[in-house]
């Protein structure tokens, strides 16, 4: 007859590539085509979405490891009023005119910190 044992096999495996990502999911796990078509469809969006999140989460990381401490040593400039000065650390530049630098006079600062490249 007809039997045998090709008579109970199904060829009803899936393989999908999301071509953008070159991310490649299968199935063959149920016994029709279109189930393992939704089934592996819903293993490649479960995929993509991990890679997303996993991206935004490094993007994340990265931006937050860019962002430096704050505190008293890193801050940029230190005022020194009770002295009658006003220091720049990072430029060096000092000056003993404190009523004028607080009213805005700050171009020797900021000229300095640019010829510096800070």
């Amino acid at each position: 007859g007809a039997g045998g044992q090709h008579v109970n096999t199904t060829d009803s495996a899936v393989r999908i590539t999301h071509v953008p990502t070159n991310t490649v999911v299968s199935c063959q796990n149920e016994r029709s085509q279109h189930a393992n078509k939704d089934t592996a469809m819903k293993m490649l969006r479960a995929r993509l979405y991990e890679q997303e999140v996993q991206k935004r989460n490094a993007a994340s990381q990265a931006l937050e490891d860019t962002k430096s401490d704050i505190g008293w040593g890193h801050q940029i400039r230190s005022y020194v009023l009770d002295a009658s000065r006003i220091k720049d650390l990072r430029t060096n530049i000092e000056r003993s005119d404190c009523d004028k630098v607080l009213d805005g006079d700050i171009d020797e600062y900021l000229i300095a910190s640019l010829k510096q490249g800070l």
